[in-house]
């Protein structure tokens, strides 16, 4: 191909610089986006790990209340607590008993079984809370334990 005398080639660098700029463009977006997702699971998973502690500790509580503090009935008795940094946590009670064995002749053993459920979330009232949790960012976790008295 041969050219001809006065006449430049032109153009072919405009868009060359044009395609590499908007490939530039799309990297950059996806990896903004591609860090916030990153962030916004990592905000989660720690919310989900404080849920978990906070069920736990309400369970502790809960055994508490059941064996020595005010709950000693623990007949449908329940509490929602606070820890004041966005997570309620549910406690519930619930005992039956039972003749198991005996402890002189003619004489039944009877045990209490406990059955305490706690449940943590974010929510805005008792846990689990239905309208919250079908919001983005929602969190729950749940623990149930039986003691024997």
């Amino acid at each position: 191909m041969t050219r001809r005398p006065g006449h430049r080639a032109r153009g072919l660098g405009a868009v060359a610089v044009i395609v590499v700029l908007v490939m530039l463009a799309s990297i950059s977006a996806a990896l903004v986006r591609l860090s916030q997702q990153s962030q916004t699971a990592s905000a989660q998973a720690t919310m989900g790990a404080r849920a978990n502690a906070a069920a736990r500790a309400g369970l502790q509580w809960g055994l508490y209340q059941a064996f020595k503090g005010s709950w000693t009935a623990c007949s449908g008795a329940s509490q929602t607590i606070s820890d004041g940094n966005g997570l309620r946590v549910t406690v519930s009670c619930d005992s039956r008993s039972f003749n198991e064995g005996e402890t002189s002749p003619g004489t039944p053993r009877t045990l209490r079984v406990f059955t305490l459920d706690a449940v943590a979330c974010n929510g805005s009232g008792s846990c689990p809370d239905a309208a919250a949790a079908v919001t983005p960012g929602y969190v729950e976790r749940r623990r149930q334990v039986q003691a024997v008295d």
